[in-house]
C-alpha cells in the first residue's frame, strides 16, 4: 500500500483529494492557505484534519525513509531475503521496523557478541535447534579452548548467544507486547524523599496499563523524576514465559534445562526490561500527545475570544511590597495614562490608591478595570469592588489571566514596543490589552507560557510548540488581520510571512502613510507573488477603494465575485451599505451549481464568497461569548453548598473543567458533574472561555478547594 492509498484510508478521503492535498504541501503552500482557498481540491477539510494529515505524511515518509536505511544496512551484511523484504514492507509503525532490524544491528559489546568471538556460535545454533540427534554436553567439549576452558563456560556462552536471539525476536517482542500493554499492571510506591507527601496518592498505587488515563502517567513520572517514586511494570509470568516457549522450546530432556534457564535469562535480563521500557515510552508519548491536545484545544478558543473593542481599559497589575502596577489604555490599544498605587499589604495605603484611581478613571473615561490574577489579585478585586462603588461613571471589572506576561513584559519585543516604561508597567499593559482583543495581545507571547493545559514543562518542548503556533496561525488567520493597524507579531502569522516580512510590512506602511490596496503589498521588500498568494486573502485594508480588500475574498476570486454581482444586478456599493441581506436567497433558486459555473469558482469557494460579501470587515469573535464583567466581590468564606453563580471555564483538563466564579480560586467540575449523560472527555462538553452555570457541591477553606457541578440546575429562560 503507499503512502498515498494509506492517507486515503486512514482519512476517509478520495484518492483525488489525497493526491491534491500531497501536492499542494510539497508545493509549500500553508495549512491556513489549502484550508480556505483550495476546498475544491480537498473536499473543504477543516484545519485540524490537514494539520493531521501533514503529521501522518510527514510519519509516513520517515517510515519509508527508515525502512530504505535498514535494507541496506542488511543488504550490506550479505544477509537481505525474500522474507525480510515482506517483512519489512507489512511493517506500519517504527517500532515494527526497529524490531527487523534489531538482530542486524550493530551492538556494543554484549555478553553474547564475547561468546562469539570465542567461536561459541555453532554451539549456541545446537542449543536452540534441541535436537535428539545431539548430546549438548558432549557437543560442548569440542568448543573448549583457552578462551574456554571448561564445558560449563562453553555452555554458558552457548546460553548468551540464544539469550539475545530471544530478544532480538520481532514475532516475539510483538506478542509480549501486546501482552504488557493488554495485561500488565503500572505500580508506584513511595521513596524516602521530603517532597513525597505531594505524591502520597500513589504511595500504593497499581493500575492496569490498558486503563491508566494519560493526565495519571504525567503526574507518576513527574514524580519518580523528582525522586519521589518508585514506578514499574509488572506482568504475570504465567502469561509470558509459556509464549517465548512456544516460540524457542521443544521436548528435549537433554536440553530442557538448559533452554528454561536460557528462555528465564533471556526474559529477566533482556526482554522484560527493554520492553517495559518501550511500555513506559509508549505511555509517555501518548500521554504527552494528549496533554498536547488539551493545550490546543483550550488555546484556540481562549485566542478566540470576544474582543471588548470601543472601550478604554485600565489594566491592573496586582502587587504587595512594589504596589499595584495600573496603565489606561484607549480604544485603540495606545497607553493613556500609568501610574503605581499601594492598597495591598505591608503598605495599605488604601484611601490614597481610591483617590488616585478615582480621578484617573473620570480623567480617561474608563469603561472597565482589568485585574491580573496573579500574586495579590484577590485583596486587589476587593479594593477594586470598593473603589467602582465611589465613582460616578459605569465601571465593571474582570479578572484576566496574567499567565505569560511576565515573560512578555520583559522581553525584547515588550522593551521595543515600551522602551520608556519598566517591566512591570507593560505588564499592566499587557493585561488591559489582552481584554480588549485577546487574540492581538496573546500572540506575543511564548506560546508555552500562556498557560492552558497540564504539565507544560514536561512536555517534548518541540512538539508542544509546532502544535501550539499551528493553533495561533489558525486563529490569527481565521480571524483575518487589519494590514493598516498589526503589530509585526501578529502579521508574523498571517500564512506566508515571516518575521522578516512582517517587519518590512510595517516599515513600508509607516513610510507610505498606510496601505490603500491589497496590490500594494507587492511593492514590500521580499513579499513575493507566492508570499502574497498565501498571505492577501487573510489581510484586510479597512476602508480601501475596493470594498473586496476588506473581505476573506481572495484577489484570485475578484472577478469571480464581481460576476456574482453582476449577475443579480448587484454593485460594490451594495456590499458597502450591507444591501445583500437576499443574495444567499438569489444564489439558492438560479441554483448553487449554475451559479458557481457562471463565476468560474467551485460551488464551496461560491459559498465563502457570498458569506463575505454580505459583513465584509467582520469578525467572526463577535459571536463568541463575551467575557463575565462584575462589580462587586464574593469571598470563598461566603460559599454555601447550593449557590448557583455564572462563570467562565478557565481550563479544560482530562480529568474535568475549572471555572472562574468570582472568587479568587477558580472551582473544579469533575467530569462525572459535567453533564447528565455520559462524557467521554471534558472537551466534548466545554471549552475555555464558555460562559456556564455552575453549582456549589463542597468547599474546602483549608485545601482552597471548591467543587462544583452542571448538572441539576434550572436554566434561565
Amino acid at each position: 500500500m503507499t503512502i498515498q492509498e494509506r492517507l486515503s484510508t486512514e482519512f476517509g478521503l478520495r484518492d483525488d483529494y489525497t493526491k491534491n492535498i500531497i501536492e499542494l504541501i510539497d508545493e509549500g503552500n500553508t495549512i491556513p492557505f489549502i484550508a480556505r482557498y483550495r476546498k475544491e481540491m480537498h473536499g473543504s477539510c477543516d484545519d485540524q484534519v490537514l494539520r493531521d494529515f501533514a503529521d501522518r505524511l510527514k510519519y509516513l515518509r520517515n517510515l519509508e525513509d527508515e525502512k530504505a536505511k535498514v535494507q541496506k544496512v542488511i543488504t550490506e551484511q550479505g544477509k537481505w531475503t525474500d522474507e525480510l523484504a515482506a517483512a519489512l514492507e507489512s511493517a506500519m509503525t517504527m517500532t515494527e521496523v526497529e524490531d527487523i532490524y534489531r538482530p542486524y544491528k550493530p551492538k556494543r559489546k554484549t555478553r553474547a557478541s564475547v561468546a562469539i568471538a570465542k567461536g561459541l556460535e555453532p554451539l549456541a545454533d545446537i542449543l536452540q535447534a534441541q535436537s535428539k540427534e545431539y548430546v549438548i554436553m558432549q557437543e560442548a567439549e569440542k568448543f573448549i579452548t583457552e578462551e574456554v576452558p571448561s564445558v560449563e563456560e562453553a555452555i554458558a556462552g552457548a546460553k548468551d548467544i540464544v539469550a539475545e536471539r530471544i530478544s532480538d525476536s520481532a514475532d516475539l517482542r510483538k506478542d509480549l507486547r501486546e501482552i504488557i500493554a493488554g495485561k500488565g499492571f503500572i505500580q508506584c510506591s513511595l521513596l524516602e524523599n521530603e517532597n513525597n507527601l505531594t505524591y502520597e496518592t500513589y504511595a500504593t498505587f497499581k493500575q492496569e496499563v490498558a486503563k491508566i488515563p494519560s493526565h495519571r502517567v504525567l503526574a507518576i513520572n513527574r514524580g519518580e523524576n523528582e525522586k519521589c517514586l518508585k514506578v514499574d511494570i509488572v506482568v504475570d509470568e504465567k502469561l509470558t514465559i509459556p509464549v517465548i516457549e512456544r516460540y524457542f522450546k521443544k521436548d528435549n530432556a537433554d536440553t530442557n534445562q538448559l533452554m528454561d534457564e536460557t528462555i528465564a535469562d533471556a526474559y529477566e535480563r533482556l526482554l522484560f526490561p527493554s520492553l517495559e521500557r518501550e511500555c513506559r515510552n509508549n505511555l509517555t508519548e501518548v500521554a504527552d500527545e494528549q496533554a498536547i491536545k488539551m493545550f490546543e484545544v483550550n488555546l484556540r478558543p481562549l485566542l478566540l475570544e470576544s474582543p471588548l473593542k470601543n472601550n478604554v481599559i485600565m489594566g491592573f497589575d496586582p502587587g504587595y511590597h512594589n504596589g499595584c502596577k495600573i496603565a489606561v489604555i484607549d480604544k485603540k490599544g495606545d497607553v493613556l495614562d500609568t501610574t503605581v498605587v499601594y492598597p495591598t499589604p505591608p503598605r495599605s495605603k488604601t484611601e490614597e490608591a481610591l483617590e488616585k484611581l478615582k480621578a484617573m478613571i473620570e480623567k480617561n473615561n474608563v469603561d472597565i478595570i482589568a485585574i491580573g490574577n496573579g500574586t495579590a489579585s484577590k485583596e486587589s478585586e476587593i479594593f477594586v469592588a470598593e473603589l467602582i462603588k465611589h465613582v460616578s461613571r459605569p465601571v465593571s471589572y474582570a479578572v484576566v489571566s496574567e499567565a505569560g506576561a511576565s515573560v512578555y513584559s520583559a522581553s525584547k519585543l515588550a522593551a521595543e514596543e515600551f522602551p520608556d516604561y519598566d517591566v512591570n508597567l507593560r505588564s499592566a499593559v499587557s493585561i488591559a490589552r489582552r481584554l480588549q482583543d485577546p487574540l492581538a495581545e496573546l500572540i506575543k507571547i511564548d506560546v508555552k507560557s500562556i498557560g492552558v493545559g497540564q504539565y507544560q514543562h514536561d512536555m517534548p518542548q518541540n512538539r508542544l510548540t509546532e502544535v501550539l503556533t499551528g493553533v495561533v496561525e489558525d486563529c490569527v488567520n481565521s480571524v483575518g488581520v487589519d494590514l493598516n493597524t498589526a503589530s509585526p507579531s501578529l502579521l508574523s502569522y498571517v500564512s506566508g510571512l515571516n518575521k522578516s516580512i512582517a517587519n518590512n510590512i510595517v516599515a513600508y506602511r509607516t513610510a507610505h502613510k498606510g496601505f490603500r490596496s491589497r496590490e500594494e503589498l507587492l511593492s514590500v521588500a521580499k513579499l513575493g507573488p507566492k508570499a502574497y498568494e498565501q498571505c492577501a486573502g487573510f489581510l484586510r485594508v479597512v476602508g480601501g477603494a475596493n470594498v473586496l480588500d476588506n473581505t476573506a475574498v481572495h484577489p484570485e476570486s475578484y472577478e469571480a465575485a464581481q460576476k456574482l454581482l453582476k449577475l443579480f444586478n448587484l454593485s460594490e456599493e451594495d456590499v458597502k451599505n450591507n444591501n445583500l441581506v437576499l443574495l444567499p436567497k438569489m444564489v439558492e433558486q438560479k441554483g448553487e451549481n449554475n451559479v458557481a459555473k457562471e463565476c468560474g469558482v467551485g460551488v464551496p469557494t461560491l459559498n465563502d464568497i457570498t458569506a463575505e460579501l454580505l459583513k465584509p470587515g467582520r469578525d467572526i469573535r463577535e459571536s463568541m461569548p463575551k467575557p463575565v464583567l462584575r462589580s462587586d466581590v464574593i469571598h470563598m468564606e461566603d460559599l454555601k453548598e447550593g449557590m448557583v453563580f455564572r462563570g467562565v471555564v478557565r481550563n479544560v483538563v482530562d480529568f474535568g473543567a475549572f471555572v472562574d466564579i468570582g472568587v479568587h480560586q477558580d472551582g473544579l467540575v469533575h467530569i462525572s458533574q459535567l453533564s447528565d449523560g455520559f462524557v467521554k472527555h471534558p472537551s466534548d462538553v466545554v471549552k475555555v472561555g464558555d460562559v456556564v452555570d455552575v453549582k456549589v457541591t463542597a468547599v474546602d477553606l483549608q485545601k482552597k478547594r471548591i467543587s462544583l457541578t452542571m448538572k441539576g440546575i434550572e436554566k434561565d429562560e
